[in-house]
C-alpha cells in the first residue's frame, strides 16, 4: 500500500491533507506540483488542474475534504471525525467555513498579493489594498473563530479534530505575509494557533514553508 500526495506544501490544502497523513502515522510520498503551471497530464489527475491530489496505489482521489474522509475512513485511529453527527457536522461546517470563506480571502487577497505573486513577477504587491483586506475583511472571520472556541482546547469536542487542522492550515499562509491574530483582540484563537503550531505534524509542515517564504514571517507571541 503506497500513498502519495501531489502538490506544494505552500497551500493550506495540501499542508490539511499532509497533517492528517502525519497525525495518523502514515508513510507517504509528495510529488511537488504548480498548480500555476502544472506538469503535462495532470488534468488526466486533477480534472479541476487544483491541488492536491492523492495517489493511493492506483487510485486517485481529489479535493483535501474528500481526500481526509478518504484516510480517516481507511485508518479510523486516531479519529479526526466523530460518531455524533452533530459533532460530525460541526467538523464538517468549520472546515467549509474556513475553506470556502477565510482561505478565499487569505489566498488572492493577502497571501498571493503580497507574498507569492511579488515573488513570481517582482512586481511590488499592492500594499493599501491588502492592508485594506486585513483590516476589514479578515476580522469577522477571527471574531468567529475565537467565539467558536470558546474555553476549549478543540472546536469540536474534546480531542482533535479536522476542524482543528483546517483552521490552523490557514494560518500559516497568513504568517507568511506576517499577520497573526491580535492576542488582545482574539485570546482564544490567537492561544490555539499558537499551541497548534507547536504540535510536531504542523511544525515538520511550517518548517519549510517559513524557510522559503521568510520576509515577512511573524512569529507567535
Amino acid at each position: 500500500m503506497s500513498y502519495t500526495v501531489l502538490g506544494n506544501g505552500i497551500s493550506p490544502f495540501v499542508r490539511k491533507v499532509m497533517v492528517v497523513m502525519d497525525e495518523k502515522g502514515l508513510e507517504y510520498e509528495s510529488q511537488d506540483v504548480n498548480p500555476f503551471s502544472p506538469p503535462d497530464g495532470y488534468r488526466d489527475i486533477s480534472p479541476l488542474g487544483r491541488i492536491p491530489a492523492f495517489r493511493h496505489d492506483d487510485k486517485i482521489i481529489n479535493d483535501s475534504s474528500v481526500i481526509c474522509r478518504y484516510i480517516d475512513r481507511l485508518h479510523p485511529q486516531p479519529p479526526l471525525y466523530s460518531d455524533d453527527p452533530y459533532e460530525s457536522a460541526r467538523i464538517e461546517w468549520l472546515e467549509e467555513f474556513v475553506d470556502g470563506g477565510l482561505i478565499p480571502v487569505v489566498g488572492p487577497k493577502i497571501f498571493l498579493a503580497r507574498v507569492l505573486r511579488p515573488l513570481l513577477t517582482g512586481e511590488a504587491a499592492d500594499e493599501a489594498a491588502v492592508e485594506k483586506a486585513i483590516a476589514e475583511d479578515l476580522p469577522p472571520f477571527f471574531d468567529y473563530l475565537d467565539r467558536q472556541l470558546g474555553d476549549s482546547e478543540y472546536y469540536v469536542g474534546k480531542r482533535l479534530s479536522l476542524a482543528d487542522i483546517t483552521v490552523a492550515g490557514g494560518f500559516v499562509n497568513l504568517r507568511t505575509a506576517g499577520v497573526k491574530p491580535d492576542k488582545q483582540r482574539w485570546p482564544r484563537l490567537a492561544a490555539f494557533v499558537k499551541r497548534m503550531h507547536a504540535r510536531p505534524t504542523f511544525a515538520k509542515q511550517i518548517e519549510p514553508v517559513k524557510a522559503f517564504l521568510s520576509k515577512y514571517w511573524v512569529e507567535l507571541d
